[in-house]
This record gives structure tokens, C-alpha cells and sequence, in this order.
């Protein structure tokens, strides 16, 4: 399920972090109202430009509660700008965070991440089913420790989640997914 934030719906040209506190606390409230596995959908269509200080005050707010606030959320935007996009981006990377972006039915990172995350984040997000950190590893031919790795620095920024399952032998085991 989503449920999903009109940008526009608060102006064309988006300024200062006292505007983007007001967004937030509304953002807040569609983040409490969905479930874990859920999206929040930030559209930005018909949104010109938003500054540096509203994109870090939404966004990059609302991105560091997620992982504590809104577990097994996630928080995605579309349909930005060539502006709105260099703001954000700027914005994510002086926190040093990211977030995911739908782009014709396709998800992505951007913001401040590494290229091995973005890699293991792509490999989750084009498969039908949770994966598990073994079966990570032999996707992107890297050791077990190093999945692990990748996927809790993932988990740890709110952009796949953890779920307990259990394996073909019965033993319990952490499986991942993302925004579908």
C-alpha cells in the first residue's frame, strides 16, 4: 500500500525550513498511517524549485526517523525537477544519506551512497521475492560477511527492510526487501 504527498499542493516554488516544517508534520502523518512494507510517496509534479534548506528540512529530517520513528517505511519521491533534484541531492549528501527516487516505474538511490550499496539495493529491488544475505552474496559474487554488510547499512538507513523468516530447514533467518 501507499499513500501519497502532493507537493504542489503547497506551491510551485518551495522555500525556507518553516514551510518544510509544515509539510513534514504532514508527511509525518501519512508515514504514521501506513504499515511496515508500506511507501510514502512524495510527488514533486508541478513543483518548479524547492531550496536547499526545505529539501533538507523535509527530506532529510523525515529520512533520519524513519529507521527509529516509522520502521519498514519507506519514504519515496518522484517526478522532480532538474532543480528540485540538484537541491535534494545536495541536501542528502550533506547529511550523508540517501533516499530513493521512482523514475518511470524504476527505483533508484540518490543522495550520498556508496556505489556497492546502490548495486545490492537495485539487485533487491528487481527481485519478486525477499532475499536472504546468501543469496545476495552469490547474486553479486561478494562474500557472506559482505553482504551482511551491505544489506544492515541498508536496513540502517531505512532504504530495504529485515523480516524474520524461516529457511527451507526450518532455521530462523533474516530475509530483505524493498519498496515494490
Amino acid at each position: 500500500m501507499e499513500k501519497r504527498l502532493a507537493l504542489a499542493a503547497f506551491g510551485k516554488q518551495l522555500w525556507t525550513r518553516d514551510s518544510a516544517r509544515t509539510i513534514r508534520a504532514e508527511l509525518n502523518k501519512l508515514l504514521d498511517s501506513v504499515d511496515e512494507g508500506s511507501s510514502v510517496i512524495v510527488d514533486a509534479k508541478g513543483v518548479e524549485v524547492f531550496d536547499y534548506s526545505f529539501a533538507n528540512e523535509l527530506f532529510g529530517k523525515s529520512l533520519l526517523s524513519i529507521p527509529s520513528e516509522y520502521p519498514g517505511r519507506f519514504l519515496v519521491v518522484e517526478n522532480l525537477t532538474a532543480y528540485t533534484r540538484e537541491n535534494l541531492i545536495k541536501a542528502l549528501e550533506s547529511l550523508g544519506i540517501a533516499m530513493i527516487e521512482r523514475k518511470n516505474k524504476t527505483f533508484d538511490l540518490i543522495g550520498k551512497t556508496h556505489a556497492a550499496y546502490v548495486e545490492t539495493f537495485k539487485t533487491i529491488s528487481k527481485s519478486k521475492t525477499p532475499v536472504t544475505a546468501n543469496a545476495m552474496s552469490e547474486k553479486l559474487d561478494i562474500n557472506i560477511t559482505a553482504a551482511n554488510e551491505r544489506l544492515s547499512k541498508l536496513v540502517s538507513f531505512g532504504l530495504i527492510r529485515r523480516d524474520k523468516a524461516r529457511s527451507a530447514a526450518g532455521r530462523e533467518q533474516y530475509v530483505y526487501s524493498t519498496v515494490s
